[in-house]
């Protein structure tokens, strides 16, 4: 008590001229910041620090799960100590965690084979979590993206993404780890994802409420997208002021209704689904092996962006090449017949994501804003327009969210609490 009333006092002191906010981010997690957010009344904060401690909170979880898988991987050396066969050293550990934290039998194995994992062969990966810097969603992400690769190109991807880390959420940095992947290793992409294509099945299961599922397995990601795609703009076009239909019943709807032929999906056959692709210009020709980008998807193989790249069906495909050493748009095209208007193919091919914070719904889907609203004279132009899906549209304007394009191309974003958050339109 007495020691805990120091540190206290000793960081009161500190960083006494320094707002809250200030004072939690810069301490390290451990007994001090512990100290510090044990005092904090929520109920006397502002809203807008209520959000910093909930992010010191986070740090402070963060840092206490890296500590216990520390502790985990230490019982698996004192089994190991005790007995050199490692098959049964591993699940005399396994047993005493399951016993001692009263999980099952499969969830202490996968919670050893983590801590083992940050361990021995991502410990760049566990740093980060003691620090606070990533929580266990990102680093279950981290892990299961990078577990096919060796231990030097697992390591030579967690150093790329690690920095970055902190800002995205475990969807876009799932998507970054499976492009940084294709990168060190194109032949092992390549033929994972061929080997998984391979595999490509339907399945249907019964419910207990006598429904069913029907769901395709491993499919080309291209053609899955395309017809994903399509099945949402069919789905839009019925969703009138007169239909009662939720827009999930109508695409599962639309969905059937195209696969046993009704008409009532299959009266416009021209309309066709559209995939963005985003792919570098030395890839496309040849010259490279880089992974290319599926917008609203993500990250494909090299063979299959210059597979989309060359395709003529009846869906429409949109197009970006990029200069592999900046990223920046070299080229720009659609291989249908009646592309979108120049000014929406302007602002997809400069944002191919929803702008709004953690979101990466496709360009092609989202709405597009009018920065200053229509209504009070807002210009249609491309430099007043930005993508938000419907979700974070309504965010934007029902919510006092508010945003500023930037010089850089990113976005800057304020919450009604105040918090600012830079975003980008672009694939993390």
């Amino acid at each position: 008590m007495v020691f805990c009333c120091y540190l206290t006092l000793y960081y009161e002191h500190t960083f006494d001229n320094e707002s809250l906010g200030e004072r939690l981010d810069r301490l390290p997690p451990g007994p001090g910041l512990a100290a510090a957010l044990s005092s904090i009344d929520l109920s006397k904060l502002s809203g807008y620090d209520r959000v910093v401690v909930l992010r010191a909170q986070r740090k402070m979880s963060s840092h206490y799960a890296a500590r216990a898988y520390e502790a985990m991987a230490s019982i698996s050396d004192v089994m190991h100590e005790m007995d050199d066969d490692y098959e049964l050293a591993h699940r005399a550990a396994a047993t005493e965690i399951r016993a001692g934290l009263s999980l099952t039998r499969r969830a202490a194995d996968a919670e050893l084979d983590l801590a083992l994992d940050l361990q021995l062969r991502l410990p760049r990966l566990w740093e980060a979590l003691a620090g606070g810097d990533v929580d266990v969603p990102k680093v279950k992400v981290t892990v299961s993206g990078t577990c096919h690769l060796s231990v030097a190109p697992a390591r030579e991807v967690v150093e790329q993404i690690i920095d970055d880390a902190p800002t995205l959420t475990t969807g876009q940095l799932r998507g970054r780890i499976a492009k940084l992947c294709m990168a060190v290793d194109p032949d092992d992409a390549r033929d994972r994802y061929e080997t998984a294509v391979e595999g490509r099945r339907l399945v249907l299961d019964a419910n207990e409420e006598a429904t069913a599922n029907l769901t395709g397995f491993d499919l080309p990601a291209d053609r899955a997208l395309a017809a994903s795609r399509k099945i949402n703009r069919l789905a839009r076009r019925l969703k009138t002021r007169h239909e009662i239909r939720t827009m999930d019943q109508l695409r599962a709807d639309v969905f059937l209704d195209l696969l046993e032929g009704r008409p009532s999906a299959t009266r416009r056959s021209h309309d066709r689904g559209m995939v963005d692709l985003r792919v570098d210009l030395t890839t496309l020709i040849g010259l490279d092996q880089n992974g290319g980008e599926l917008a609203g998807f993500g990250p494909i193989v090299a063979d299959i962006a210059r597979r989309v790249a060359d395709q003529q069906q009846s869906s429409e495909w949109r197009w970006t090449a990029t200069d592999p050493h900046t990223g920046m748009p070299i080229h720009r095209g659609t291989t249908g017949r009646r592309p979108t208007t120049g000014q929406r193919r302007q602002v997809q091919s400069r944002d191919q994501t929803c702008v709004f914070p953690g979101c990466r719904m496709g360009a092609s889907d989202c709405d597009l804003d009018h920065r200053i609203p229509w209504a009070v004279g807002g210009p249609t132009h491309g430099a007043f327009l930005a993508p938000l899906c419907r979700h974070d549209h309504g965010n934007r304007h029902l919510c006092g969210w508010t945003y500023h394009p930037m010089r850089d191309g990113d976005y800057l974003w304020t919450s009604p609490l105040g918090h600012r958050y830079t975003t980008s339109g672009k694939p993390p």
